[in-house]
């Protein structure tokens, strides 16, 4: 009988953080992988948490993705209580930006280049968000 491992809570945030900078940023796995010198499937395993990712190799993917390697570490579920099947802290902002909603508002979003705009549309939001609450969520 194999004797199968599940993966590291923080290999998985970790992974989580490649994934989602990754497709922000428009990139394919063939594409990371390429410029890692890794096959897709490595950046796949890694995306996963299945493979743990080096010091060395993080540091060349934050440069590659251009963001500081505490990017990869920002909401620690080490940090947070352990939730769910997998034993891995849900993060509902970091799973919405996963999703192709998030992923799109977060591209349109970031294209915006004045300020004033990006914060009205800021502001927009606040109010929706606060007009669709039920009555009793109101507070």
């Amino acid at each position: 009988m194999m004797n199968r491992r599940k993966p590291d809570p923080i290999d998985v945030h970790v992974g989580t953080r490649i994934r989602t900078r990754r497709r922000l940023m428009g990139m394919s796995q063939t594409g990371l992988g390429n410029l890692l010198s890794v096959t897709f499937q490595q950046v796949q395993k890694y995306e996963k948490g299945m493979n743990r990712v080096g010091s060395s190799r993080l540091a060349h993917i934050a440069e590659v993705l251009d963001v500081p390697i505490s990017f990869f570490f920002e909401d620690d579920p080490s940090r947070k209580g352990m939730i769910g099947s997998h034993n891995i802290a849900v993060d509902p902002v970091g799973h919405f930006i996963d999703t192709k909603d998030g992923l799109d508002l977060n591209r349109a979003f970031f294209l915006i280049k004045d300020e004033r705009i990006r914060r009205s549309i800021i502001k927009m939001a606040e109010t929706l968000a606060k007009s669709s609450q039920a009555p009793e969520q109101l507070g």
